[in-house]
């Protein structure tokens, strides 16, 4: 399982693009995470899944409300990783008015959370393979902070959590 101290694994995540520009097409995007992270400070929170009530009522709203004051505590970027494909993250982030402020990650065939080791198996609930709850701080692709939630909680992985750490880092 991913720790402090460790590097990110390599591989990829899909971002749906709203806007062509930049070297990106307009829809799904594939990028490399190493590409992505390097020479940055990255608040990244994973969760189990778009649309679920928590993810939706509480996790993402928080990062979009902390986004400004995480940037001015030195984070370049605000990711959300959700075992989800591109088009429903991108779906997602509009009703959930990401735009500008986090970035919404898709790892639609869990090969991100499988490689971090923070799986969480939903099948019993019709749901498969996803990703546990959590928050990491990382610098260079090296996680600086590690917030994992227990089973159904939502306490360390929140925006006001990541806040304080990235102050403090």
């Amino acid at each position: 399982m991913l720790k402090i101290g460790d590097r990110l694994p390599s591989g990829k995540l899909q971002e749906f693009m709203e806007v062509e520009g930049n070297g990106c097409s307009l829809g799904p995007n594939t990028f490399e995470i190493d590409a992505l992270t390097a020479g940055k400070k990255i608040a990244i929170f994973a969760l189990p899944g778009a649309y679920t009530p928590t993810c939706s009522a509480q996790h993402v709203p928080g990062y979009v409300q902390q986004a400004e004051a995480l940037r001015a505590a030195g984070v370049d970027e605000i990711w959300c990783i959700s075992v989800n494909d591109a088009f429903v993250m991108g779906a997602w982030g509009r009703d959930q008015k990401t735009a500008g402020k986090v970035r919404m990650m898709a790892d639609g065939s869990a090969d991100f959370t499988k490689a971090t080791g923070l799986t969480l198996d939903l099948t019993a609930k019709g749901m498969g393979l996803r990703s546990q709850r959590y928050s990491m701080l990382v610098v260079d692709g090296v996680v600086k902070t590690l917030n994992i939630e227990g089973p159904g909680k939502f306490e360390v992985s929140d925006a006001g959590t990541m806040l304080a750490q990235a102050k403090a880092a």
